[in-house]
């Protein structure tokens, strides 16, 4: 069949795209190429996500640029709208069944007749290659909510295997709220779910705006890592700022508790630095993409030693060294089932 080099991309090649930027930005050059005046795309698609119900991109010829926009409805009203600025829009596809919500261009000059058919024939051809890319994004989405954004792509790259994994230097983040059992006890469930969420937001919130990831929600514990990308005092300074900001956070939402007549919640984190075995755990057909070792099992023991110690936040010496600014020792002290005393310290202004 002779066609428009665009339409067969859209059959033979388009569906292997790796992302919906790169699908636009191929789609824009080569329709450009072939004489189409179009000056600005817009692609929706759905997404199944916690926050996030869709996405969309938005692509102009200046530069074949994409930028994207973050949507929190339902509706690709953005899309519409970024190209009625320009006029000339044609909308050529909504499928919801595929998760593509939008396809749209508009052009810097009227679309001739000729233009406009194999416009619409682009629509229609793209529905194929954007099912397959928004079955890619939904998947990487629901991986990224279960697992994280680092936990996520490792996954999603094929690291199945039980046992696969590899060796990394990071810092560590163990949170734990106190006395949280009497009121789970004593509570309605709506209640305890609703403080938990409260106290997940704030603890992953501060973790993911210094970059660190959040490996796990272990009752009313998380834990967290910071892995080293540049360097160890880098990775090291960010989990201290985490704790802060997490602990600004606490104090907040503490205080608005109170003034609503709920009980506050108190919790006890620690920090740690060391190297741990980041990868797959678990029985043959059921894995954990996880984290484990000596400095998970430490990081663990030094946050029970908060609520005896009266600190909020504990940091262990090999944290401490890295950055012992700002940092209040407190002497070693004995951790349950680590051989050796840890030098433990406190945040300043505690």
């Amino acid at each position: 069949m002779n066609m428009p080099p665009s339409l067969a991309w859209l059959v033979d090649e388009a569906s292997h795209t790796a992302t919906p930027e790169l699908f636009l930005g191929e789609l824009g050059r080569m329709l450009l190429a072939e004489g189409i005046p179009v000056a600005r795309m817009a692609l929706t698609l759905a997404v199944p996500h916690p926050i996030i119900a869709q996405r969309t991109w938005l692509w102009r010829a200046a530069g074949n640029e994409v930028i994207e926009a973050l949507g929190f409805g339902v509706s690709a009203q953005a899309g519409r709208e970024w190209l009625a600025e320009i006029g000339n829009a044609r909308e050529g596809l909504a499928s919801e069944a595929s998760g593509v919500r939008f396809l749209g261009w508009a052009g810097s000059q009227p679309f001739s007749a000729e233009q406009q058919a194999l416009i619409d024939d682009a629509a229609r051809f793209a529905k194929a290659p954007l099912a397959a890319i928004s079955a890619r994004l939904a998947g990487a989405a629901l991986l990224e909510a279960y697992l994280g954004r680092r936990s996520a792509a490792r996954v999603g790259a094929g690291a199945l295997k039980r046992g696969s994994g590899e060796t990394i230097r990071a810092a560590l983040l163990c949170a734990d709220l106190r006395d949280f059992t009497a009121m789970s006890e004593s509570a309605p469930a709506e209640t305890v779910i609703a403080a938990l969420d409260a106290w997940f937001e704030r603890v992953t919130g501060a973790v993911n705006v210094f970059g660190g990831e959040v490996l796990k929600f272990i009752g009313d514990g998380v834990l967290a890592i910071f892995p080293v990308a540049g360097t160890a005092h880098d990775a090291c300074a960010a989990a201290i700022r985490a704790a802060n900001a997490a602990k600004a956070g606490m104090k907040y939402l503490n205080a608005t508790r109170e003034g609503d007549g709920l009980p506050s919640l108190p919790f006890g984190m620690a920090l740690h630095f060391g190297e741990i075995f980041w990868g797959n755990i678990g029985a043959a057909d059921r894995l954990d993409f996880t984290a484990i070792g000596p400095a998970v099992n430490l990081v663990s023991r030094l946050e029970g030693l908060c609520k005896p110690l009266g600190q909020t936040v504990l940091v262990s010496g090999a944290l401490a060294s890295e950055v012992p600014e700002g940092l209040v020792d407190l002497g070693s002290h004995a951790l349950r089932g680590i051989a050796e005393p840890c030098p433990v310290f406190a945040l300043g202004g505690e």
